[in-house]
This record gives C-alpha cells, sequence and structure tokens, in this order.
C-alpha cells in the first residue's frame, strides 16, 4: 500500500494556495478583473492542479517521493492541464462566465501563467522531497554505522572477559582443583545465560543486572571472602533499556586494580537511580569499590587488555549517547573509587 504522509501533503496543499494569492494578486494590480474573480480562477486552477501532481506521485513513487524519468515529467503535464481545465470551471461558476476558458481575452496568458507556476511550484516541491529523501538515507546509514559498531564493541568486550576468567582458572587448576571446579561451573552457567540472549543493542538492566550478578558470583569463587558486592536497582528502573555489558567492565576494573592489590580484599557496591539532567531525567549508575583507590592504584601494567574495559565502555557510550553521556573515576573520601556512568533515561531505539 502507497505511503500516505498527510502532512507532507497538506504542507504543499498550503504552500499552494498562498502562492495562488500572490498571483491572483499580481493579475489584479497588473489588469482588469476584480480580486475575487482573479483568485477564483487562481485557486481553482493552483488546488486542483496541485491535488493531481500530489496524490499521483504517491500512488506512482510510494516511499521515493516522486516518480523518475518519462513519468514524472507525463504526470506534472496531466496536472497542469487538469487543473487548468477543471480551474476554469470553477472560475466560470464562481464568476457567471459563460466562457470555456478563464478569462475572454486573456487565454494565452493564463495558459502560460499556469504552465508556468505549475512547473515552478512541482519543481520546488520535487527539490524538497528529494532533499528529505537523501537526509533519511543518510539518518539510516549513520545508525546502520553506530550499529555496526556497537556490534563489533561488543564482540570484543566478551572474549575480553573470558580472557581474565580464564587466566584465573589456570591458576586454580594448579592451586586449588575443587574451587577451579566450582568456578568452571559458574562460567559454564554465565556462558549459556550471555549466549542464549539476543544480540540487540540493548537490554533491559534488570537483565544486565543478573548479567552481573554471575560475573560476581563467578569472581566470588577465585576470591573467596575477599570478595563481597550488594546490588541495588530500584523496581521503577528493572524495565529502562541500556547497553549490555555495560557494567561489567567497571566492576572487573575494581576488582582488578581496587580490590585485588589489597591482601583483605574488599566489598563492591552496584547502584542505579535518576536525577534531573539539562535535558530531562539521566539514569545514573554507580559501581563503588573499597579498594585500593586511584591514588595508591599500581601502574597500568603491559598485560592485554589492561584497560580494555574502561576505554570500551566510554566509546560505545559516544557512539549511542554522544556528548549526553558520560563516564568518571572518582576517588571516594573513605578509600577505594566510585566509577559513575550517566546518560539519558529515555530507551535507545534497537
Amino acid at each position: 500500500m502507497p505511503h500516505f504522509d498527510a502532512r507532507s501533503l497538506l504542507r504543499h496543499g498550503l504552500t499552494t494556495a498562498v502562492f495562488c494569492c500572490a498571483i491572483a494578486l499580481a493579475l489584479t494590480v497588473s489588469g482588469p478583473g476584480a480580486w475575487d474573480v482573479q483568485l477564483a480562477y487562481s485557486l481553482g486552477i493552483g488546488l486542483v492542479s496541485w491535488l493531481v501532481i500530489d496524490l499521483g506521485r504517491v500512488l506512482l513513487a510510494p516511499g521515493t517521493g516522486w516518480p523518475h524519468g518519462w513519468r514524472g515529467g507525463v504526470l506534472i503535464a496531466a496536472g497542469i492541464a487538469t487543473g487548468y481545465v477543471l480551474g476554469s470551471v470553477i472560475g466560470n461558476a464562481y464568476s457567471g462566465s459563460t466562457q470555456h476558458l478563464p478569462h475572454q481575452h486573456g487565454a494565452m496568458s493564463a495558459l502560460v501563467i499556469t504552465i508556468a507556476a505549475g512547473a515552478g511550484m512541482s519543481f520546488f516541491f520535487y527539490s524538497q522531497g528529494q532533499a528529505r529523501h537523501l537526509q533519511a538515507h543518510m539518518a539510516q546509514a549513520q545508525r546502520d554505522a553506530a550499529e555496526a559498531r556497537l556490534k563489533l564493541l561488543e564482540a570484543q568486550l566478551e572474549p575480553h572477559m573470558l580472557f581474565n576468567t580464564l587466566a584465573n582458572l589456570r591458576v586454580l587448576v594448579a592451586t586449588d582443583p575443587p574451587r577451579a571446579q566450582a568456578m568452571l561451573d559458574h562460567l559454564i552457567a554465565y556462558l549459556r545465560a550471555t549466549l542464549s540472549a539476543s544480540r540487540g543493542t540493548t537490554h533491559a538492566l534488570a537483565d544486565e543486572f543478573e548479567r552481573l550478578r554471575d560475573y560476581l558470583e563467578l569472581m566470588a569463587v577465585r576470591m573467596g571472602p575477599r570478595l563481597s558486592y550488594q546490588l541495588d536497582l530500584p523496581e521503577t528502573l528493572q524495565a529502562v533499556s541500556v547497553p549490555p555489558l555495560l557494567l561489567q567492565p567497571l566492576v572487573e576494573n575494581a576488582i582488578r586494580h581496587g580490590l585485588e592489590p589489597q591482601v583483605q580484599g574488599g566489598r563492591i557496591s552496584v547502584r542505579a537511580s535518576t536525577r534531573p539532567g539539562p535535558a530531562g531525567t539521566l539514569l545514573v549508575l554507580e559501581v563503588h569499590d573499597t579498594g585500593a583507590g586511584l591514588a595508591t592504584a599500581p601502574p597500568a601494567s603491559d598485560a592485554p587488555g589492561s584497560h580494555f574495559g574502561l576505554a570500551q565502555v566510554r566509546e560505545r557510550l559516544a557512539t549511542l549517547y554522544g556528548t549526553t553521556a558520560t563516564l568518571d573515576l572518582i576517588a571516594a573520601s573513605a578509600g577505594g573509587t566510585s566509577a559513575t556512568v550517566t546518560f539519558p533515561l529515555k530507551s535507545v531505539t534497537p
């Protein structure tokens, strides 16, 4: 079924009516004839031509704006001819004239004005339609590129997590086989849940917290009592859409650079909340640890993936939300580090 854009149709009709009024005014000023009679002829011819051409392009070229090639020219010619004939009938009916042409002494000039005005308005509407069509294609191409980039980032994040987990599992196999077995069981359960999920660019915040819980349980097997955690997700925010694997790299960073350097380990708290922003409500996701802190954290190692997660989180936020999203790392006054992500609460379209 052809796409019918009522707003575009009415906008073209209003523009045509205003243009017809201007023509009627110019004819009244430049020659004999009453204003209302000139307006009746002008509106009759113009609006009939507009209806034929605009409805014809919707039928002949649904979704593209205007028909290409000879069909476009024939449509404009048919619209102008129909408008001239039917508009003349409307004008004659209003003025009471028995002539079959718009003006008794100006038939040729009326025909020339109709052709020139019809062609000019058609070209104007055609140019606008093409510009909107190109803008829509560019916007779609940008959305496709952003989605492909997000897919690549997610595909890089999951192997990154596996690299760290398998490295830890390798150590436990040699030092504590029972814990290694338990860790492997948690890893299998985590991968089953992750790989069975859809590959959309967003999912519910509740799903993000569940994945995070599985990951923390996995890490708790390796660290034992040195790791404790708390997840705080209000019920009102559970259905909010967020990018997948957004919080896990922040938790990984907290464990790797905050808790592991301390003999006693520490605690990780993850919290979701909202706050007002300049353009609407912002979603705030906080990951706080009681670890070594930014000031006493060891220098970055050369090991693969040392700071991969944080860079990917920043890149994904910039791709999805632009400058409206932020990721801040702040040293807590009581020790430890807080990583805070903020972005508009409005859901991202997958």
